[in-house]
């Protein structure tokens, strides 16, 4: 939905200046390009409904648009969309409305839509041995010339995003300067909600980002001014989708049909370290500051993920 025509000037200017603020603002790069790409769909959704002027909005005209992200098919998977995806338009709509107002617009309507609860149930957790199995699979021999690269850049990105439970984001953002080797320390500017936190990381998974960054990134790069830790194939800083590629493709080497049939995301690696970190006794409130959650009842979810497999296990 991020090619949808605008036929009004008014819009298309709304979305520029709203992108720009965004950008001023600090957000990281993937915000600043899916939220306008967000309220540009509303802002279709508004030409439909005769709706050609941002001060002609109402109350109502939210509501309606809620209905109707409730009931279009999802363009890529087929059915409908997923609550994730609804809720993140609803938070766009709200940034999109304190743009307006910080712009001095008058008359506007607050966003009063409420977020739905998300199904906690369907998290997918790795076991210890299936994340033992990924770092085996990133050992994998090959003629390539680059594999052995690729190879050790796929066990620092299992480090960051499992070892260290970052996000999607806090990972394909981080810098080499994010790495403070003598501390162990990975320094997380831009997490959730502007938070920054320190995640401290071990030896054996200093080892592996070392191995990554002095031995085999320099063989990626084109230019020594690059600062991202992910590098791609043709020396370019990877995405989080791209990131997200790699993990599927280091899941289909691993021998494990059960591994196979997982939904295996990056995010599914900070849920398994969370879930590993609490069955080892680890402090629920030493895993909430681990994972850089504004609440303790976020890390909760984990201790009844673990009553859940228990109780499947008797």
């Amino acid at each position: 939905m991020r090619n949808l025509p605008l036929k009004n000037a008014s819009y298309e200017y709304l979305l520029t200046a709203f992108k720009e603020w965004l950008d001023i603002l600090g957000y990281n790069p993937q915000t600043v390009y899916n939220m306008p790409s967000m309220i540009r769909e509303f802002l279709h959704f508004l030409e439909q409904e005769n709706c050609n002027q941002i001060n002609q909005l109402k109350s109502q005209h939210y509501k309606d648009y809620f209905n109707h992200l409730s009931t279009r098919p999802n363009q890529r998977r087929g059915g409908g969309l997923g609550n994730v995806y609804i809720n993140q338009q609803i938070q766009a709509l709200e940034k999109f409305y304190e743009f307006l107002q910080h712009k001095g617009a008058t008359g506007i309507p607050p966003v009063t839509l409420k977020q739905l609860k998300l199904e906690k149930g369907n998290i997918t957790v790795l076991t210890q041995e299936e994340i033992k199995q990924l770092f085996d699979a990133a050992n994998q021999e090959t003629p390539h010339s680059k594999q052995e690269a690729f190879n050790a850049r796929d066990k620092a990105m299992l480090v960051v995003f499992y070892a260290c439970g970052l996000r999607r984001r806090e990972g394909a953002n981080l810098a080499l300067d994010d790495i403070n080797f003598d501390r162990r320390i990975i320094h997380v500017r831009k997490g959730k909600n502007y938070k920054e936190r320190l995640v401290p990381f071990s030896k054996s998974s200093s080892k592996i980002l070392q191995e990554w960054i002095y031995d085999y990134r320099p063989q990626l790069i084109k230019s020594q001014k690059e600062s991202n830790l992910f590098i791609g194939m043709i020396g370019k800083p990877m995405t989080g989708g791209s990131l997200y590629t790699r993990l599927k493709k280091l899941t289909l080497l691993v021998d494990n049909p059960d591994l196979q049939q997982k939904e295996v995301g990056l995010h599914t690696l900070r849920h398994s370290i969370a879930t590993h970190l609490l069955e080892n006794g680890m402090e629920l409130q030493k895993i909430q500051r681990f994972l850089g959650h504004s609440s303790l009842e976020s890390t909760q979810i984990y201790t009844h993920l673990i009553k859940k497999e228990s109780a499947n296990e008797l």
